[in-house]
C-alpha cells in the first residue's frame, strides 16, 4: 500500500482538529474586549466569567500550536512527495 492516501488522511485529520480548534477559540472570545473595566462590588460575575474565558483560552493556546505545527509539518509532508514522485517521473 501506498504511503500517499495514509499521509493525506492523516494530514485532513489534523488540519480538521486544528480548524475546530481555531473555530472554538474564536467562539470563546467573540465577544469580549480588550479592555474590561469592573467594579468590584458590582461587577463580581462578570469578573468570574471574564477569569474563566481567559482560563480556557490560556489552557487551548498550546494545542492549537501543537496541532497548527503537526498540521503544518503535514503539508510540508505532501507537498515533498508529490514533488518528489513528479521530480522522478521527469528525470
Amino acid at each position: 500500500m501506498s504511503v500517499n492516501p495514509v499521509l493525506l488522511i492523516v494530514w485532513a485529520v489534523l488540519a480538521a482538529c486544528f480548524m475546530a480548534m481555531l473555530i472554538y477559540r474564536g467562539q470563546l472570545t467573540r465577544y469580549e474586549d480588550e479592555q474590561l473595566f469592573l467594579n468590584d462590588e458590582r461587577d463580581i460575575n462578570a469578573h468570574e466569567e471574564q477569569t474563566e474565558i481567559v482560563r480556557k483560552v490560556t489552557r487551548l493556546d498550546p494545542i492549537v500550536r501543537i496541532l497548527g505545527s503537526a498540521a503544518g509539518l503535514a503539508t510540508a509532508s505532501v507537498i515533498g512527495i508529490y514533488t518528489w514522485h513528479a521530480y522522478q517521473l521527469i528525470k
